[in-house]
């Protein structure tokens, strides 16, 4: 039995998946089976697969006979795996270098918990590398084990499947599978935070989660299969009612859904224009039906905006949104503004030497001679990354 199931599911990744097939088998714990579901691709990620696997036995390729999605691709892959624990990672994405064994050695510290949670960077077209806004919450002092009790900060994460080490028989025990439809990942990742008993982070980037330059993120395609998120959080909303002892709980995940709702209807890239308005209805009756009779809503613009939206006020929403992003521009002229007038100041003229600069004497130039000009640059400092 080996100590992880990597699970890849695959679909038109054909530019990207050696690399993350690479990310995977050049682990230097080398304790993993390597799943990989080709969700019916219809470019040449088969073969490739196909070609994989021949020449390593650590790699199973499951052909599906129909596309079935991500979650249900990555249900197929969970069937057959054999790993102590399970690990999800998308088919465009890579692993870094030694997180396997960095994971397997905090597991043993912590007595094997159900759940461990690290970090990730998003990795950019044009080679920046930047680490997640989460990051102080990995370095946070505290208990090596807990629940969520002991972290709630945890539910502040980009809730996504693919950040976590799952016991595999845990996850028999909880009976956690992956619904059809966009965001699968939800009725999946509040369940398991929630009823996990045990569970550990580890300090590390261990996934490059690949920004793309144009297209590839079927989140950000216009369609109404966005509307998916209201049967998603449902599901959620079914697996509190059958753990009552989880109740405190429902004002905290009420708040996320409606923060998840507000923004994807926020999105250009999202909802059609045309259906945005049916989208508020829904999301208005949705939130009647689930709303906690103790939930608060977050202070400041972020609250305003969200009891808008789960009031199904769309005229009042688009009003808010539209004199927000009139004072955003606005603030963003000044702001160039000001930096070009800081420019205006400082760059010297013929016969007339810079102004000094903070800290600085102000020098007269040499006799006879005009000040020179000069021109210069800045660079920025390399951004944040893990390994």
């Amino acid at each position: 039995m080996p100590r992880f199931s990597v699970i890849v599911p695959v679909y038109q990744v054909e530019e990207y998946l050696a690399e993350c097939l690479d990310s995977v088998l050049s682990q230097s714990c080398a304790d993993f089976e390597l799943i990989a579901v080709d969700d019916r691709s219809p470019d040449g990620c088969g073969a490739m697969l196909d070609e994989a696997a021949a020449r390593d036995a650590r790699i199973r390729v499951l052909h599906l006979d129909e596309n079935v999605g991500l979650g249900r691709a990555r249900n197929a892959g969970l069937a057959v795996a054999a790993g102590d624990y399970v690990i999800f990672l998308d088919s465009d994405d890579t692993l870094t270098p030694g997180l396997l064994q960095a994971i397997d050695e905090r597991l043993r510290a912590c007595t094997d918990p159900d759940i461990l949670v690290y970090d990730y960077a998003r990795t950019y077209w044009d080679g920046r590398v930047v680490r997640s806004a989460s990051a102080p919450l990995f370095a946070r002092s505290g208990p090596d084990v807990f629940d969520l009790d002991g972290r709630p900060d945890l539910l502040d994460l980009l809730m996504v499947v693919w950040n976590k080490a799952y016991r595999r028989d845990w996850i028999d025990a909880e009976g956690l599978t992956f619904p059809a439809g966009y965001y699968e990942d939800t009725p999946w990742t509040f369940p398991a935070l929630l009823a996990a008993g045990r569970m550990t982070v580890l300090d590390r980037v261990g996934v490059h989660y690949r920004q793309r330059k144009q297209g590839g993120n079927i989140l950000a395609t216009v369609s109404r299969k966005h509307f998916d998120i209201f049967d998603q959080y449902d599901l959620v909303f079914a697996f509190l009612d059958r753990r009552p002892d989880l109740d405190r709980w429902r004002p905290v995940v009420f708040a996320r859904m409606v923060h998840h709702l507000n923004t994807v209807v926020s999105r250009p890239d999202r909802v059609p224009p045309g259906d945005r308005r049916e989208f508020f209805r829904r999301a208005a009756q949705h939130c009647a039906r689930l709303r906690p009779a103790d939930y608060k809503p977050a202070a400041g613009a972020e609250g305003v905006r969200t009891e808008l939206l789960s009031h199904g006020h769309y005229l009042t929403y688009q009003s808010v949104r539209a004199l927000a992003r009139t004072r955003q521009l606005a603030a963003r002229a000044a702001r160039r503004a000001k930096r070009a007038a800081s420019v205006r100041d400082t760059t010297p003229v013929q016969g007339r030497p810079a102004a000094p600069q903070a800290g600085q004497e102000a020098r007269p130039a040499p006799s006879g001679q005009s000040a020179a000009r000069t021109d210069g640059t800045a660079s920025d400092v390399g951004t944040p990354t893990g390994s």
